[in-house]
């Protein structure tokens, strides 16, 4: 399906104007399969930018430590990495990282087309892990995630290791330093893994979250 517009005509990394059917011959072409793509309500946003070792590091960083809290906490998880999820003509979303967490969930099925909201529940926990796009992460893309219906959403500053945490509900965000869908796990020791991932190798750092995991479970 050809774009109404080359792409070089089209503002990316920013939200622009568009309808639900220009922006899906962008999102379905897949000559930009590379590229990962958002939609609110009339606006799209369409990020190019390639992405390298550090937002790739803390992805699996992340990606682990929500996954070991999870199996030492006997949490009910299932993970999806770049993943598109759709609310047909109204919104959709490709996050670095999605999870549902707990029981009697809808899970999307097992296959390679875009999971359909209407059909599935939301995740429960997002994670973006931003660089230049700090600020929109936390604003606009808040509010995409928020309609959508999930519970709980990080921002990692791949450049400080900070981790913005946010609670969401139907009405509004609160700013959270200790997960609400990982009870128990704090976001400063999500920073930290952050911190000594930097000099260490992923053995090392999934070994020392075992251990601190089932310290906290042993002093609960």
């Amino acid at each position: 399906m050809a774009s109404p517009l080359p792409l070089q005509t089209i503002s990316t990394d920013t939200w622009v104007e568009a309808t639900w059917e220009a922006f899906l011959t962008f999102a379905d072409d897949p000559v930009l399969a590379s590229g990962r793509f958002y939609y609110d309500q009339g606006y799209m946003r369409i990020e190019m930018s390639p992405l390298g070792a550090a937002h790739g590091q803390d992805n699996t960083v992340l990606s682990t430590l929500v996954n070991l809290y999870a199996a030492v906490k006997m949490l009910s998880i299932k993970g999806f990495t770049n993943t598109t999820f759709r609310k047909a003509k109204v919104r959709e979303s490709q996050p670095d990282l999605a999870f549902y967490v707990g029981q009697g969930l809808k899970l999307p099925p097992y296959n390679n087309a875009p999971v359909n909201l209407d059909e599935c529940d939301p995740p429960t926990l997002v994670i973006e892990i931003a660089a230049s796009s700090l600020e929109d992460e936390c604003d606009r893309q808040q509010r995409l995630y928020q309609h959508l219906g999930v519970r709980e959403y990080w921002v990692v500053n791949v450049n400080t290791g900070q981790v913005f945490a946010t609670a969401l509900s139907n009405a509004d965000g609160t700013k959270i330093r200790e997960s609400q869908v990982l009870p128990g796990l704090g976001i400063d020791l999500v920073e930290k893994a952050l911190r000594r991932s930097r000099t260490e190798e992923d053995g090392a750092i999934s070994r020392w979250l075992l251990n601190v995991f089932s310290e906290l479970g042993s002093a609960q």
